[in-house]
């Protein structure tokens, strides 16, 4: 069972959803940003693009990271909170028990 939480616990948790998702979005950001420059870069100054292609995957997938441990694993989801919750009553018995 979930205790309620308090006003100041819930504007706290809020800020630091918020937080993690604005921090998601200047990352995709800066991503799209630099990966333009870099793949521009290699097109008019080396004549070749197959070399900005690694980059653009290996911070990709970074960033992909990032989006699933802000919107699925992180605290904005449910995952995280319900394994928490899980880990607090299992935690709570072992202390109760004689």
């Amino acid at each position: 069972m979930r205790t309620p939480l308090t006003p100041d616990e819930i504007e706290r948790l809020a800020r630091r959803r918020a937080g993690a998702k604005l921090g998601w979005f200047v990352h995709a950001s800066v991503f799209v940003l630099v990966n333009l420059f870099v793949f521009s870069m290699s097109q008019y100054a080396f004549g070749t693009r197959a070399w900005s292609v690694k980059p653009l995957l290996g911070w990709g997938l970074g960033l992909a990271l990032h989006g699933i441990s802000v919107w699925f694993l992180g605290s904005g989801g449910g995952l995280r909170e319900r394994m928490v919750q899980k880990e607090r009553e299992r935690l709570l018995r072992q202390h109760n028990d004689p």
